[in-house]
């Protein structure tokens, strides 16, 4: 796991050995099985994630028990309630593994002490932070504004790769529309190829 966190390092900013080695020894390694709940709505969240292989998802489960997907986090993504970590409260999200994945965890205060230490560490968690808000702007404006096969194309373009690794039901709770909307948006598509 820890050559997959270096490449990620790697793709963003240049990283010595010696960084390397002390940014590695904050991550704690754990193994989910598919189905697996990582974390559960009333808990406080203690680690930040980086999935080194598999699939995970973030959800939130309503009043009348429906479930709305927030984020799939595959190979290289990270995954964290960032206001429970930081502020010790309870998190509203529940996340657990769509396949058997390897993930590596990271606390608050390691996080935190890499920012210290290695600056190109720094800046890229800085980017990745604004690259995220802008990406959650834009699905938030598509969801008030677009429509549902609007939706599924613009994720389709987005991430084609987590398209063909997340059941049909999934997809849709993400899209915010059923899994027979989609089935028909899907059968339309495929109609006009």
């Amino acid at each position: 796991m820890s050559e997959t966190l270096r490449t990620y390092f790697e793709c963003r900013f240049p990283i010595t050995d010696e960084e390397f080695d002390f940014i590695k020894g904050f991550f704690l390694p754990k193994h989910l099985k598919k189905g697996e709940l990582f974390l559960r709505e009333g808990e406080v969240a203690k680690y930040a994630v980086f999935v080194a292989k598999g699939c995970l998802r973030n959800y939130v489960i309503d009043n009348k028990g429906k479930e709305h997907i927030v984020q799939f986090a595959p190979e290289n993504w990270w995954l964290a309630d960032s206001d429970s970590l930081k502020n010790g409260i309870p998190t509203i999200y529940f996340i657990d593994a769509i396949e058997d994945s390897d993930i590596l965890l990271l606390d608050g205060p390691s996080h935190l002490k890499i920012i210290e230490q290695v600056p190109g560490y720094a800046a890229a968690f800085q980017t990745g932070i604004q690259k995220h808000a802008a990406a959650k702007d834009r699905r938030i404006v598509a969801s008030l504004s677009a429509t549902a096969e609007e939706r599924y194309n613009n994720f389709l373009s987005t991430y084609p790769s987590i398209a063909l690794r997340v059941p049909q039901h999934m997809l849709a709770s993400y899209l915010g529309i059923t899994p027979e909307t989609l089935s028909r948006i899907r059968k339309q598509l495929s109609r006009k190829k």
